[in-house]
């Protein structure tokens, strides 16, 4: 007696070819076919996953990987954030300082050119002092003192002004020396923005009374007198 091979717990498939459904009685098709065919295969092997194993009971534990600390990530964006922000400022600074370093390039530029043409200024003031700017050769001088002007050229040292010694140069003195003021001008002086290109030079003396100090002393004399006359 010979033993037989096949397992007896296996399952036996059975295959319907049959083209007639033989509950309705119509003609199946090709593909009802093997589909019938996967449904029975799919029953008889007990619910078995595709990969041949059995279904999840749900008993077991699912091993998930641990996620990385969020405290590690925190620490290196607020580095980066940090590094960034170094970053900007030490660009911001850089521009400033460039920006600062080439407006005081120009500006010594204007200044140097300026200096040089002091002296046309000094020559236009004195021929119109003389009455010798006439004509087209005063347009001219006002168009350039009109230029300088506009490029931030000033002049001072004007007659009635208090005397400042860091503007002015005195050469001539009169008076007591009691808050002095300019009473002439021998040669104006400039300042190109904040910088003196050229003090003034000028003589001083005492400032002028006012028109109400002449009043006072002549009331107080009238008084002295009519309390001598009382006497």
């Amino acid at each position: 007696m010979t033993q037989s091979n096949s397992n007896p717990e296996e399952p036996v498939t059975f295959v319907d070819k049959r083209k007639i459904d033989p509950e309705t009685g119509e003609v199946r098709e090709p593909a009802a076919a093997a589909d019938a065919v996967a449904g029975n295969g799919a029953e008889a092997n007990g619910g078995a996953d595709s990969t041949g194993g059995t279904p999840s009971d749900g008993g077991g534990e699912a091993h998930e990987a641990a996620p990385e600390p969020a405290d590690a990530t925190s620490v290196e964006l607020a580095e980066r954030t940090a590094d960034l922000q170094r970053l900007t400022a030490e660009y911001a600074n850089y521009r400033r300082r460039v920006d600062r370093d080439r407006k005081t390039a120009i500006d010594g530029a204007k200044a140097s050119v300026v200096t040089e043409l002091l002296g046309v200024l000094d020559d236009l003031d004195r021929a119109r002092a003389h009455g010798d700017l006439e004509g087209p050769l005063k347009a001219v001088a006002d168009k350039l003192a009109g230029a300088l002007r506009k490029q931030g050229l000033e002049e001072f040292g004007a007659e009635g002004e208090p005397f400042d010694p860091t503007l002015h140069e005195a050469v001539q003195h009169e008076g007591s020396g009691h808050e002095p003021v300019i009473g002439l001008v021998m040669r104006k002086g400039y300042r190109f923005g904040d910088r003196v290109l050229r003090h003034a030079l000028v003589g001083v003396t005492d400032p002028v009374a006012s028109a109400d100090e002449p009043a006072i002393e002549e009331t107080e004399a009238s008084d002295v007198d009519a309390e001598a006359n009382n006497d």
